[in-house]
């Protein structure tokens, strides 16, 4: 723990000093689209749920660690963090303060000596609405339900607490479950859902499955789910590792792209997201030292791939992050403290690309884009699949490995077509050329010098929606039809 306070207070000055900056919510609350598909404000502007996974941040980080986290959380982009509101009945925080000292008797909670476990929530989200960011309360983990810690009456009692204490803060999403199934003790969760909306009827909430489910299967029904949220998992293709009953084919355990098309089949339309990727650098399929790590060229896949499926945002993971592991404090799924802890973790590759995504999706015409996967002419199987998605007058394909493609630039209006390539791992945009063509044949591994994974941006020419991120721009006398 020196070490740690050591960094803090020498390489984090002013940290709890409120940034200003505009805040979301100045656009007022939340509230899910007209068509069912999008995430907006009450002024109608569009928000892009860009959320990084703090799960354990109430119970392993002190104040300034703490505020140092979500100031970087802000600064790249996010505007959510998920977290395990508790861990245990009770948990326990880096104070040593008991969630629940009386168990589901909060009436005392305040009158507790010194700072107590709520009031170090409070002051996280504080921190976390001074720095523009969402709080994902995941109210109590799956686990800890499922073993039986907390019944149906208790779940009331928490969720009264919960609600009143929370309901005038700005940056609250609620989420229910936490990596269960939801068939498992169901009565729980509706008590704890249906108590929090009673007396909060101001933010949103969803429930938070298990890996390979989607909360659309239990939930989409009910008066309390707002938006949906699945969890693809870590497993790569063919980890099925001897489960029988995930509801998914063989071979499919990485298509996080399947998940938001089977939500649309639930009425009503609700909004999606991919609330648990792969995490960057843990090991595929969670269970085995040995095998490989999931890098930051497979988060932005995930990324790309279930938004431009038609999710309204994505989650992001570090196993490092997570857990919050440091020097003399390692985790699960083999994160080693000593080897990387959670603070340097921050300036991996993949933490940090996230913003380029949320960035290309609010420059362009939000509200009408679709998935549409008739544009592609050519696609392929596992990384070598195309997916595609486009407004009225642009279109995006995501392309994993930098493969050759042909492109169908007729599904969007305009007689010639400006087309762009972004790199995914730095952002950069680039024009490519005017075509008046029907179709496009594109080689990015060979235009662009290498094989990064991109994305294709085809626009009418009349229209200007990357100037303002494209410095790259040039002058283009290619006109011609395929």
């Amino acid at each position: 723990m020196p070490m740690i306070l050591l960094f803090s207070l020498m390489d984090v000055p002013c940290l709890n000093a409120a940034p200003k900056i505009p805040k979301p919510w100045d656009n007022g609350q939340l509230k899910i689209s007209q068509d069912g598909r999008f995430m907006q404000f009450a002024n109608g502007k569009p928000f892009f749920w860009l959320s990084d996974t703090g799960w354990l941040l109430p119970e392993r980080l002190q104040r300034d660690e703490a505020a140092y986290y979500l100031r970087r959380c802000g600064e790249a982009g996010y505007n959510v963090v998920q977290v395990q509101v508790v861990n245990g009945v009770p948990a326990y925080n880096a104070y040593g303060k008991l969630s629940m000292p009386k168990g589901f008797d909060f009436s005392t909670i305040d009158t507790e000596e010194g700072y107590g476990y709520w009031q170090h929530m409070d002051y996280i989200i504080d921190m976390a609405a001074a720095n523009g960011i969402y709080v994902g309360m995941v109210c109590i983990w799956g686990g800890l339900v499922k073993a039986g810690l907390m019944n149906e009456a208790q779940a009331k009692e928490y969720g009264t607490f919960l609600a009143n204490r929370y309901k005038n803060r700005p940056n609250i999403i609620w989420i229910m479950g936490g990596d269960i199934q939801g068939n498992i003790r169901t009565e729980v969760w509706d008590a704890l859902a249906r108590t929090i909306k009673a007396i909060d009827k101001k933010h949103l909430m969803t429930f938070h499955p298990r890996g390979r489910t989607t909360s659309a299967r239990w939930f989409n029904n009910r008066e309390w789910l707002d938006f949906n949220m699945f969890q693809s998992g870590h497993r790569r293709y063919g980890q099925r590792m001897g489960n029988k009953e995930y509801p998914i084919p063989d071979n499919t355990e990485e298509n996080n792209w399947m998940y938001v098309d089977s939500a649309w089949s639930y009425k009503p339309i609700k909004p999606v997201i991919d609330g648990e990727p792969s995490y960057e650098d843990i090991p595929q399929g969670l269970h085995d030292a040995d095998e490989p790590r999931w890098n930051d060229r497979d988060v932005r896949r995930y990324a790309y791939w279930s938004v431009f499926a038609g999710a309204c945002g994505h989650t992001y993971g570090h196993n490092a992050i997570m857990q919050f592991v440091r020097p003399g404090l390692s985790g699960a799924y083999f994160a080693d403290g000593m080897k990387k802890a959670w603070y340097q973790a921050l300036d991996d590759p993949g933490y940090q690309q996230m913003k380029y995504l949320k960035r290309l999706m609010l420059a362009m015409p939000y509200f009408e884009r679709r998935p549409d996967q008739s544009i592609i002419m050519d696609n392929g199987e596992k990384y070598e699949r195309l997916i595609a998605t486009k407004g009225n007058d642009y279109l995006m394909v995501y392309n994993h490995t930098g493969r050759e493609m042909r492109i169908r630039l007729d599904a969007i209006s305009g007689k010639r077509k400006s087309v762009w390539w972004m790199d995914a791992a730095t952002g950069t945009i680039r024009q490519i050329g005017t075509y008046n063509s029907k179709t496009l044949t594109y080689n990015p591994a060979s235009d662009q010098g290498s094989a990064n994974d991109g994305v294709l941006i085809a626009m009418d020419e009349k229209c200007n929606y990357l100037d303002a991120l494209a410095p790259e721009k040039r002058e283009s006398d290619v006109d011609r039809e395929e």
